[in-house]
């Protein structure tokens, strides 16, 4: 058996933690004896853990400034005071504080794992949560293997950091067959109006997803007389100040703050169209439950958005990052004859490419090629 730890901020709602939990419950445990940590014990997604993964639980509440907090100890005092058992591996699931932390391992035996969400604007970006760059590469070099979750996500992190240690693409793991499933149950908390074309976007409102983008680009498009209702399912630091946009562009009927659903698949597939208007991404989970439930995709150019939907928009809409593009992609799809029926039908082919078997062998083969080398 190989013991392994995964060690996490927070299991809440957002899309790492969420893909960390389908990782860790389909993880072949006749093989792996898998064990997550948090540093804070919140977070929806603690309830979807099996329960052959063990669990143990960080400070009862999140700490405000946290990583600041954390800054004053080094991460030698840090792996001490958190890490106490011993581990085959030890992975840190999220940049930054966890990075931190497992970097103080001082264990030779133990093989060290980065796991790499983002793309970052600059090296200072990149190094928000350490004391400094060169702390950041000191720890970073630490680690006997950096996963990445898309290849635009490695390229981005190679160039930024100037990284030449071992590096390998791992795409995020996705209840495929849970996620059908679940997508065809019955609705009975909204009333889709089969009068215009239902859109929805999922995720955290926080201003990474640029949902007032969104917001304005409804307004537009029924100023021009195309039908719309927007649904944003997800909740976030973000609500209020979109809510004011909101009320400010007299949209309040047909653009509905969902709030959190732990199925937001059937929502997903009772949809025309999904969009993601992110300002950026590492892979997203979103768009990629949007391709297993059938939905066609139109979304902004972000990491791992042309391995999801191809180089030429073979399988959805892919536009420049920017208001106005985004704006014409949807646009099309919603008004361009038979558009939406060919998506809906490349998303379902595209896919099986991200199935949960196909992505948990090849992080269970990249954990297990780490204790070969041993």
């Amino acid at each position: 058996m190989i013991k392994v730890l995964f060690l996490i901020p927070t299991l809440a709602h957002g899309g790492a933690e969420k893909v960390l939990v389908n990782l860790v419950n389909n993880i072949d445990k006749q093989e792996f004896d898998v064990t997550v940590q948090t540093l804070f014990d919140v977070g929806e997604n603690k309830q979807f853990l099996s329960s052959d993964v063990k669990y143990i639980p960080g400070y009862k509440k999140l700490i405000k400034g946290n990583s600041k907090i954390m800054k004053l100890f080094s991460p030698g005092t840090l792996y001490k005071h958190f890490i106490k058992e011993e581990y085959d591996i030890i992975v840190s699931y999220l940049e930054g504080p966890t990075a931190r932390i497992v970097s103080g391992c001082t264990d030779n035996n133990t093989k060290l794992v980065s796991w790499i969400h983002c793309t970052y604007k600059d090296i200072k970006d990149a190094a928000a949560s350490f004391r400094s760059v060169k702390e950041m590469l000191s720890c970073y070099a630490r680690f006997n293997i950096t996963a990445c979750v898309s290849n635009s996500v490695r390229e981005s992190f190679v160039k930024t950091l100037d990284f030449n240690k071992p590096i390998t693409t791992i795409y995020n793991t996705i209840e495929t067959d849970l996620i059908k499933r679940r997508s065809d149950e019955p609705i009975d908390d909204i009333k889709f109006d089969k009068e215009c074309f239902n859109i929805c976007s999922v995720g955290k409102i926080i201003p990474v997803k640029a949902f007032d983008r969104l917001a304005r680009i409804h307004k537009r498009l029924l100023d021009e007389g195309i039908k719309n209702h927007m649904y944003i399912f997800g909740v976030g630091s973000g609500k209020a100040e979109l809510e004011s946009l909101i009320d400010s562009l007299h949209i309040k009927d047909t653009f509905t703050l969902a709030g959190y659903r732990d199925n937001p698949y059937k929502y997903v597939k009772a949809c025309d169209l999904s969009v993601c208007s992110s300002l950026s991404e590492g892979l997203s989970t979103a768009v990629t439950e949007a391709l297993i439930v059938g939905t066609p995709v139109v979304t902004t150019l972000c990491s791992g958005m042309k391995e999801l939907l191809g180089e030429n928009n073979e399988y959805g809409i892919v536009t420049d990052n920017d208001e106005e593009s985004l704006y014409n992609g949807i646009k099309q799809m919603l008004t361009a004859p038979g558009m939406l029926e060919h998506y809906g039908k490349k998303a379902l082919e595209r896919a099986p490419y991200f199935s949960t078997e196909n992505t948990v062998r090849s992080a269970c083969e990249m954990l297990k090629a780490l204790l070969d080398k041993r």
